[in-house]
Parts: C-alpha cells; structure tokens; sequence
C-alpha cells in the first residue's frame, strides 16, 4: 500500500507527515479528490467581486485551475481555448443570456454546466434544467453548497475506475501501486503512484506542470520542478520500452505531461 504525505502549514513553514498504509477507504477519497481538484472550471459573471468570491471559494477547497469571463462573447472565446471541464454560468449577462451560452457552448463541447443566477423563479431554474443543465444555483447561496453540488456534478461525469490502466509497454495495478512489464513486477513510490494517478485519470489531456507539483507537494509548489523531473524520469524508466523516447507519458513543452492510455 503507497504513503501518502500530509501537509501541515505552521506559520512560515509546512511539515510533511508520512502515514504508511492507510486503509484503502481512506486513500480512495484522498484520490478521489485530487482527480476532482484538479478539473478546470469555468467561471462566467459580469460581476468581478462575485468572480472573485466564487474563485476564492473553489481555490481554498483545493481546485487548481479556474478561469474566469465576464461576458457571453469572452466564455464562448474562452471555452473554446482553455477547453474546461465544467462551467458555472450567471444567466444576466450583459450581451446575452447564460441560456443562449449554454446552447452555444454545447456545438463544440459536451462539458457540464451549473448555473449560478439570482433568477429565482421556478421557470427560470426549469427552463435552465429543461435544456441541458446539470444544476442550478440561486444567489444568494451557501459556499458549502456550492462546492458540494460542484463536486457532485464533477463525480456524476467523471468519476471512472482506473485501478488497472495499459500503457504500450506496461500495465499498471493502482490497487497494488504497482507495475507489470515483460513479466516483472516494480513497486510505485508514493509519488509516483499520485502522479501517475492523477495524469491517468485525465487519459490523453494536458495536465500543467503547477497543477501536479501542487498535487504532489501542497499548495506552495514553487521550486520542485527539478523534483518532478527526476520524478519524470524514474516513472519513464519503470513504464517505457526507450525511456529516452517516451510514448506513453509525453512531455508538452512549456505546458506540461500528458499519459497516453491504450485503447
């Protein structure tokens, strides 16, 4: 069973506690969460004080990546750049409504979308509901709630098993945190069970090199780079065929890695 680190932040200085063997209940949430934080969401309000509570909320709750628009033409812009995994949409939008948007946004992408509104009628969150929303939050509202219905929705479309994942030259057993090649069995470390973790749970996607340094060391990642790398390299050499021409877990220059399941 892998280690996982806890960090606890004391003033000025963090401190990492090794439990060795938690119960698998125990490591699955803490998983589970990790592949959750780690979801782009999309924010889109008119308001920049809203915006900026609402980011604040998900950001201390550990989610990684937000963005944010302030209008119907930036979100769709936006979307279609930054490519999100789920938006939370005001429907007042001051050169369109956040219906309109959710319609358009559903020609390029399937992602999940939570409206976030004070229209409170109950035609309002029916209309909203009726074509194709999975939520519907009226303000004023609770930041408990939110991120509970924001976990939900994240759970209810990406929640998949990947406790046994094939890569070109491996497979990799997450309940055992190991890996098979060539009929030979190597052990994970516990880092590189939560990166590994973490990249196969987003099959094929960009994930930025903040994004799992954060995951990996807490929420001040700043100078592990060189950590990661080493991190890169020794997962490389357990998982690869030619360590030095990877095909599975992929370098994005400037971006991030990428881990290619097989089909």
């Amino acid at each position: 069973m892998p280690r996982i680190g806890i960090f606890v932040r004391l003033k000025e200085k963090s401190f990492q506690l090794l439990i060795l063997s938690p119960p698998k209940r125990i490591w699955g949430i803490i998983m589970d969460k990790l592949f959750l934080n780690i979801k782009k969401i999309m924010l889109v309000d008119d308001e920049p004080e809203l915006l900026k509570m609402v980011t604040e909320i998900l950001k201390d709750d550990g989610f990684l990546n937000i963005i944010t628009a302030a209008s119907f033409h930036e979100a769709v812009s936006t979307s279609k750049k930054e490519k999100p995994d789920l938006a939370i949409l005001d429907v007042m939008l001051p050169d369109g409504d956040g219906f309109s948007l959710m319609q358009q946004m559903h020609t390029f992408t399937h992602i999940p979308i939570i409206f976030l509104t004070a229209k409170d009628e109950a035609s309002d969150k029916l209309a909203g509901l009726g074509l194709g929303a999975d939520d519907y939050i009226i303000k004023p509202f609770m930041p408990q709630e939110l991120l509970l219905r924001v976990y939900a929705v994240l759970r209810r479309c990406y929640k998949e098993d990947v406790s046994l994942v094939s890569l070109e030259d491996c497979i990799i057993d997450f309940s055992r945190a190991e890996i098979n090649k060539n009929g030979e069995t190597v052990a994970l470390t516990a880092k590189e069970y939560t990166l590994l973790e973490i990249l196969a749970r987003n099959d094929g996607k960009i994930v930025t090199i903040d994004s799992i340094c954060e995951a990996l060391w807490g929420d001040n990642p700043f100078g592990y780079e060189n950590s990661l790398n080493t991190h890169i390299r020794r997962i490389r050499e357990k998982i690869e065929s030619d360590p030095s021409k990877p095909v599975s877990l992929v370098t994005v220059k400037g971006l991030g890695y990428k881990l290619n399941l097989r089909k």
